[in-house]
């Protein structure tokens, strides 16, 4: 596994990554802002996703009319609005979680919930695996929380090997372990050693173990990882839901470990993590990656959605 203080490979010097290597000096410029002044920033960010990214902006307008079709016309244009928005606050939000200094992150206002029902689920021993979903603020809160509890996380490596080196080395600092998304025996040792993880199954994972689970009342191919991650390791299953709050600042709650869970059953299982993915989105829709082709998987039979 990489160290957080690996050196930049010679091959990322290159002329062709340069492009690259000025999008990391922006993100590290931006990171250093005071809070409320990078939050304005990606506010005025936000204001020109809906030209800047018109092919996501469809994907966000399908998957709000799919999911909130008693929203007539104008409350869905409203909240798409409201949601693009969110992207600009995401970049920013993502600078900060990245490279912003500790000192930094300890300014940022935050309240916590339910970290005792973490504690509780370590007590014994036993690993917890910390269900969240991909909220536009997800990498701040992730490092917010990790500043209070040892937590590792699992990622998508990035297609820019630039931004995949940075980012990688950027978490190790702060993050207990890093694992790939391919990275199940990694996972699995690390959660029955009783560590904490952060994992997010709400996207799309084509070729993937999954099965189609009702969201919003769509079937979504959703991955069965939950399921298998937590028999295989014993570890509890905890729900992790974070929004940013009127005002500024985030609220991270932390639910009891779930019931019963893993059942015999892993579409049960599934449903179950769906319908409770869907209420934290319910709570905070404005907040959430609609932008993510989220049923771009189909049930055989059933016509494209995109």
């Amino acid at each position: 596994m990489p160290h957080a203080r690996d050196r930049i490979p010679r091959r990322l010097l290159a002329p062709r990554h340069w492009p690259a290597w000025v999008g990391v000096g922006a993100i590290w410029l931006a990171a250093r802002l005071p809070y409320r002044m990078l939050m304005a920033c990606g506010r005025g960010a936000g204001v020109l996703a809906a030209y800047l990214v018109p092919a996501r902006r469809r994907v966000a307008a399908r998957n709000l009319q799919l999911c909130f079709p008693e929203l007539d016309a104008v409350a869905q244009r409203r909240l798409l609005r409201a949601n693009l928005r969110n992207l600009g606050l995401m970049l920013a939000e993502f600078a900060l979680g990245w490279m912003g200094s500790p000192r930094a992150l300890a300014r940022v206002p935050v309240r916590f919930e339910g970290l005792q029902h973490l504690h509780e689920a370590q007590a014994d021993g036993h690993g917890v695996l910390l269900v969240g979903a991909h909220f536009t603020h997800l990498e701040l809160c992730a490092r917010l929380l990790s500043m209070r509890v040892p937590l590792a996380g699992m990622y998508r490596i990035m297609d820019s090997a630039v931004f995949e080196h940075v980012v990688l080395r950027a978490r190790l600092g702060y993050a207990a372990a890093m694992f790939t998304k391919d990275d199940l025996l990694g996972t699995v040792r690390h959660l029955r050693r009783g560590g904490v993880l952060w994992y997010a199954p709400d996207q799309d994972m084509r070729g993937k173990d999954n099965v189609f689970a009702p969201f919003f009342g769509v079937p979504a191919a959703t991955i069965t990882a939950t399921h298998h991650l937590a028999r295989m390791s014993g570890a509890r299953v905890l729900l992790f839901a974070h929004r940013r709050v009127r005002g500024g600042g985030y609220e991270i709650h932390i639910e009891p470990a779930l019931r019963n869970f893993p059942s015999d059953d892993v579409l049960a299982d599934t449903m179950r993590i769906n319908a409770a993915i869907e209420a934290m989105v319910r709570a905070a829709p404005a907040q959430y990656l609609w932008v993510h082709k989220r049923f771009k998987g189909r049930p055989p039979g059933l016509p494209p959605v995109y």
